[in-house]
């Protein structure tokens, strides 16, 4: 596996995240320990060091069973986790949400699960409509300083609000925030619009999650097959519900056919082939090994242009797909 400086943190992370939701039963679907030991171990053993986890993922599990696979081996590893929505089902209104309080509360019970002195990447899991960002910048500096976190990230964030807090945190001499995360794919390119170049002018590491959308580009759905699409509620799921899509996808499934490899690959290398950190979240130790086969699938510029053509959202039409890889076509077509 490759590595990639992240952000302008210094931090040297794997060219993509294990998202570890699946790890854990709490929620009526995830893997269970031996599994998530299993895709955990492989996943190091391909090189991987950047996990990601929530307080919040099986209420708790996740970061509880991530605690016993550190033992013995944390320095190995950038260990990102989130806080907003409390580990608990009925989490007091007082530990969830985006305040100082809940912030500390989490941290500290997050620590204890995860059997750790400190987080690397402290990451707000979204806006909860309420706390300003001033209080965020501080919360994360105080944490910061008192040895618990090292980076502050904020994840699902608009652009303007990337944007203030880290002003808000340059003007107070703050910790820096370091780092943003939000949903990026084939089927969802909206970010291009704003939160890539906003993250790119800010200097921060990117981490993108769903890069299959929720399943979608691995055709699994047209197979009659449920995961994502019944699980959680059908929630953090991109379906198959337009024309646009449905061709996206086509193309995806030809390409993977063209190349003898599997969609998730596809997909995955698309969304790597950006300057940001795509995050996978298998369930089984074939999902992973699967989705792995990415690092070593280089796309075309004809390959990615198709893809790009085919999926550029409708309020881009008729411009260029805002991507290094359309940058990258164009550039060398000039040259040409």
């Amino acid at each position: 596996m490759k590595y990639k400086l992240f952000g302008r943190s210094g931090l040297r992370v794997s060219e993509i995240a294990l998202g570890t939701a699946n790890f854990g039963i709490a929620w009526g679907h995830g893997a269970d320990a031996e599994t998530s030991r299993a895709i955990f171990d492989a996943f190091a053993a391909a090189g991987g060091n950047f996990i990601d986890t929530a307080d919040i993922y099986q209420f708790g599990q996740s970061e509880a069973m991530l605690g016993e696979l550190l033992q013995g081996r944390r320095e190995e590893f950038v260990l990102a986790t989130k806080f907003t929505n409390g580990a608990a089902p009925n989490a007091s209104r007082l530990v969830t949400g985006n305040s100082r309080k809940a912030m500390v509360a989490s941290v500290e019970a997050s620590l204890k699960r995860l059997k750790t002195d400190r987080i690397d990447i402290y990451w707000v899991h979204h806006p909860d409509g309420l706390t300003p960002s001033e209080e965020i910048v501080r919360g994360f500096d105080d944490l910061a300083r008192a040895g618990k976190i090292l980076y502050g990230g904020l994840s699902n964030f608009p652009a303007w609000r990337l944007a203030r807090a880290v002003t808000l945190a340059e003007l107070t001499r703050a910790v820096p925030i370091a780092a943003a995360q939000f949903e990026h794919s084939l089927v969802h390119r909206e970010p291009e619009a704003d939160l890539f170049p906003a993250s790119e002018a800010l200097g921060l590491g990117v981490v993108t999650w769903s890069p299959l959308g929720g399943g979608v580009l691995t055709g699994k759905y047209r197979r009659g097959e449920k995961g994502r699409a019944e699980a959680l509620g059908g929630k953090v799921f991109q379906a198959e519900d337009t024309a646009q899509r449905s061709a996206t996808l086509d193309i995806v499934l030809a390409i993977a056919g063209e190349r003898g490899v599997s969609p998730d690959q596809v997909a995955i290398a698309w969304a790597g082939a950006r300057d940001a950190v795509p995050m996978i979240g298998p369930r089984s130790l074939e999902q992973l090994r699967s989705n792995l086969g990415a690092t070593d699938l280089a796309l075309s510029l004809e390959e990615v242009d198709r893809l790009d053509a085919v999926s550029l959202p409708a309020s881009a039409a008729g411009a260029e797909p805002a991507s290094p890889q359309g940058d990258a076509v164009k550039a060398l077509r000039a040259v040409a």
